[in-house]
């Protein structure tokens, strides 16, 4: 899964696509024409790629992360492929932020106050996630920053470990997500059990 960024009066004229993150010290650099691949040396894997000059092919609406279409996603493809590079990318403009329901929650085997938690967010998905919140408990309805999700400090979300058990997003507090002014309490947000798992924070912040 990649994302796709777009700030023409901080960065430039510049798309910035990652699928994850690098220690600066694993980035390798190639760059053939306006598009520079960004590799870790590590396992050869790509992470990012910059496209230069992006408003020549594409007009890109918004600021910060923005949701391409499948006819821009197929140009910026045919863009990266014209550079000489061997990589297609695809995108999922589904909801990120989404309510969860937590249907197991254990404590961490290496840690004293990490939990492990199976947390439904959608009718058919759910999703590892490891919480270090003191009120997370079985039973309650949560919303959840799944991989992909971009945080209101500009932190992503990605697929990780914490203490070698594998986490598949966050369970988020509303001051993480800049909703405050809604609910102010330590720990993460207790949502109401009204909302279904997979109900977008969009449709709950309206709710509220």
């Amino acid at each position: 899964m990649w994302l796709a960024f777009y700030n023409q009066q901080a960065v430039g004229d510049v798309l910035m696509l990652t699928s994850g993150s690098i220690s600066d010290d694993h980035v390798v650099t190639k760059s053939n024409g306006d598009v520079t691949l960004i590799k870790d040396r590590t396992n050869d894997s790509v992470v990012a790629l910059n496209l230069f000059n992006i408003s020549k092919t594409l007009e890109i609406a918004g600021n910060g992360l923005v949701a391409l279409s499948q006819e821009q996603a197929d140009s910026v493809n045919g863009l990266i492929q014209a550079a000489g590079f061997d990589v297609t990318v695809a995108f999922d403009n589904s909801p990120k932020f989404v309510v969860g329901y937590v249907e197991e929650c254990v404590a961490h085997q290496d840690s004293d106050h990490l939990s492990i938690t199976q947390t439904r967010v959608s009718e058919d998905e759910v999703l590892q996630i490891v919480c270090g919140a003191r009120n997370i408990a079985k039973g309650q309805h949560v919303l959840v920053a799944k991989p992909g999700a971009v945080m209101p400090s500009g932190a992503i979300i990605w697929a990780g470990a914490l203490r070698g058990v594998e986490s598949l997003g966050m369970i988020c507090s509303t001051r993480e997500l800049g909703l405050a002014y809604l609910e102010d309490l330590p720990g993460i947000w207790e949502l109401r059990p009204q909302f279904e798992a997979g109900t977008s924070l969009k449709d709950v912040v309206a709710a509220y």
